[in-house]
């Protein structure tokens, strides 16, 4: 009888070695003359213990890791395939306190299923958000989205409801969805995770999109340097057009929903959603002035719902048990669960899911580990290269959209990069300012000169010079950048710098105050 083994496709398992596992397994199989069938899934989100290979037995899955090529002959000599002991044997894979501890909806299946599989998909209770959207009229598809609280995942956090419900309201010939999938922050991976582990979830998420505002075309814009991402959604795309879940007459219900894949060039802005838009019609990617809205008038003019990848990858689970069973999870206006990402000086670093209301503290330290080095955890920059730095003292903050703009900092997409104490702060305020000045687009002022003078006036305040006329500059300027810009870009840069400034002082040679 032939025994399931698992070993991620995922890229990060790919670039430690999990392609070069997977063939050294099938080949110590043949060479034992054991017949097994090896399936690529996706990562578990552990990432500290990839490649970790998983073993289907009769108790559940049982996981090793992290595994490398030379470990392959042991574990077969331990019987690992009926989950044996041995060193890297970690027990059965959903009792690991790491994944035990989380509340995962969007990424119920990441890890489980073969990502490409429909057949697989639909036995783990995918489509069935689907299989309801079909049932229900239109502006009942909107409703349940809405009722769940749903909110933009990828920063801005805009109640997606309302998005979808003014897309619905508007006449037009052609209505569009796209998937912002330029997935572009430091320390975010979760996107990418969905993408290559389940991009089903998102292929039915979009599809129930396309069938609630009445839009028949849809594309995925995805960051060029995700290749593997690429090719595992086109063949997922091409597997459900296949089983009749997309294309024409989907599920011989008269409805018709076409998605392609569309890359991006590697420009930062063009993950707002203006830019994206620019760039998929085959412009530069400029920052457009609101309004008219994308809801209004967007890509080529139409009608167009924008969602970022996690947003949409939520909406089957809506689809399938109700508004209401999403809304019960989180606090606040801030429902459902985040997909959190743990990256930097972590011992565990990787993809923890929850539901918002657990403490930044609780998620470094019940999760993370704390840090890698063994040293205190200085400052935590969240929401990606434009999110605040935190100082250890607001650790306690939930993790709610309202709690972070509390105290002048942003969630943002989830990503979480944590320092130790030899983190020099002023040195990392000096690199928001550069990032902004080879990633904005050039558009507006605020943005384009401030970042270049704010960052001629960051390298004068690291190096100690005229202290006392620089500091009020830099102030200056991020209020112009702030208060001036057309897009976050520039308007967000600030936060870094002045949350540096302001929970650092010492960083830029300015005495704290106790």
């Amino acid at each position: 009888m032939s025994v399931t083994v698992y070993i991620p496709c995922d890229s990060s398992a790919v670039s430690i070695g999990a392609d070069r596992v997977a063939n050294a397994v099938a080949q110590e199989a043949k060479n034992r003359g054991v017949e097994i069938n090896v399936v690529r899934n996706g990562s578990r989100g552990l990432y500290w213990l990839e490649p970790m290979v998983e073993v289907a037995t009769d108790k559940g899955r049982v996981a090793y890791g992290a595994v490398k090529t030379s470990d392959v002959a042991g574990l077969f000599d331990a019987d690992f395939l009926n989950g044996g002991a041995h060193t890297l044997n970690l027990g059965l894979t959903e009792e690991i306190p790491y994944l035990n501890k989380q509340q995962r909806l969007t990424f119920a299946r990441v890890g489980i299923t073969d990502p490409v599989s429909v057949e697989d998909y639909v036995a783990h209770n995918g489509y069935r958000g689907l299989k309801n959207a079909l049932s229900y009229s239109q502006a009942d598809v909107v409703k349940h989205v809405s009722d769940s609280g749903l909110r933009g995942r990828g920063g801005a956090a805009f109640p997606t409801g309302i998005k979808w419900n003014t897309v619905l309201n508007t006449q037009a010939d052609q209505k569009y969805i796209i998937c912002n999938a330029d997935e572009g922050d430091s320390g975010t991976f979760s996107d990418r995770m969905i993408m290559e582990g389940d991009p089903l979830v998102l292929i039915e998420g979009m599809t129930i999109a396309g069938l609630a505002v009445g839009a028949t075309q849809g594309y995925i814009y995805l960051r060029i340097e995700y290749p593997h991402a690429l090719e595992i959604l086109n063949k997922a795309i091409e597997n459900a057009t296949a089983a009749g879940y997309l294309g024409e007459n989907i599920q011989g219900s008269g409805k018709t929903f076409h998605l392609e894949v569309r890359q991006g060039a590697g420009a930062y802005v063009c993950g707002e959603e203006t830019a994206l838009m620019e760039s998929l019609e085959g412009k530069r990617g400029l920052v457009r002035f609101k309004p008219p809205l994308p809801a209004i008038s967007g890509l080529f003019g139409k009608p167009t719902v924008v969602n970022n990848v996690i947003s949409l990858a939520s909406v089957p689970i809506i689809l399938d048990k109700g508004g209401d069973f999403y809304r019960d999870f989180g606090m606040g206006r801030s429902r459902g669960t985040l997909p959190l990402q743990l990256a930097g000086n972590l011992k565990h670093t990787g993809l923890v899911e929850l539901a918002f209301g657990a403490t930044l503290r609780e998620v470094l330290y019940d999760f993370g580990g704390g840090s890698a080095t063994g040293k205190p955890i200085r400052a935590v920059q969240v929401g990606g290269p434009l999110g605040s730095y935190l100082p250890e003292s607001q650790f306690d903050t939930p993790l709610d959209y309202e709690a972070f703009a509390e105290i002048w900092a942003v969630l943002g997409h989830g990503g979480i990069v944590a320092f130790d104490e030899t983190v020099d702060l002023a040195q990392m305020a000096k690199y928001s300012m550069e990032f902004c000045v080879e990633e904005s687009c050039g558009k507006c002022t605020p943005c384009r000169i401030g970042s270049t003078r704010g960052y001629e006036v960051m390298d004068e305040i690291v190096n100690k010079r005229d202290l006392d006329k620089n500091i009020p500059l830099l102030r200056s300027l991020c209020d112009t950048m702030l208060n001036g810009s057309l897009c976050a870009m520039g308007g967000m840069t600030p936060y870094p710098v002045l949350s540096a400034l302001n929970h650092f002082p010492e960083d830029f040679g300015i005495e704290k105050n106790v």
